[in-house]
């Protein structure tokens, strides 16, 4: 199918509506149609700007993951930095829990060179651990805000309803945590942390 002549919509606006049919229908009940039609336009409009299916997806998980509210350069020590920037990448995901999926299919890496650049410029003068650093980092925010994006999708709680009775420790452990889902990650980015500063000091 050929392209229009001159486009009829914008690039941006046709993502914003795509991730919109997401966020009301899941990523099953998408499709270039169902933007279209939530645009008021034709779907031969949409192929001014995209491809295909795919290549409108991939711009869906780069709009969610520059969707942040991070403040660079705010003067604080690169941990509290990167907890900052951890927690509003993780919020920008949880934003939109249905279209989070796209960030594992699509991950738009190449967005990231410059804050990798600037992430590692403030790590630990330890350059041969900088990588495994950054690779802890990533995989903790993102399995954080797609495994709670799952259970939101789903309409089911983070941790599952069990018999106390059956599972004691876990109830206490519960119990005992003075942690929201978001708390909780942060803590776990705290104790990697920890974890970094005894291995840097050890090299």
């Amino acid at each position: 199918m050929g392209r229009p002549s001159k486009p009829l919509i914008s690039r941006e606006a046709a993502t914003r509506a795509a991730l919109q049919v997401i966020d009301d229908e899941g990523l099953d009940g998408f499709s270039l149609g169902a933007v279209a039609k939530r645009m008021n336009v034709k779907a031969p409009s949409l192929y001014y700007h995209f491809a295909d299916k795919a290549e409108i997806l991939s711009e869906v998980a780069r709009f969610i993951l520059l969707d942040t509210g991070y403040s660079e350069d705010n003067g604080s020590s690169w941990e509290e930095r990167t907890i900052e920037l951890c927690v509003e990448t993780r919020r920008a995901l949880l934003k939109h829990p249905n279209a989070a999926p796209l960030i594992l299919q699509f991950f738009p890496r190449h967005l990231l060179l410059d804050a990798y650049e600037h992430a590692v410029e403030g790590y630990p003068q330890t350059r041969e651990l900088h990588m495994a650093i950054l690779e802890g980092i990533e995989k903790l925010t993102f399995g954080s805000a797609l495994f709670e994006a799952a259970a939101r999708a789903r309409g089911l709680p983070a941790m599952p309803d069990f018999d106390t009775a059956n599972y004691p420790n876990l109830t206490q452990s519960i119990r005992a945590s003075r942690y929201d889902d978001e708390g909780n990650f942060i803590e776990a980015l705290r104790m990697f942390f920890a974890g970094v500063r005894a291995r840097t000091n050890a090299a």
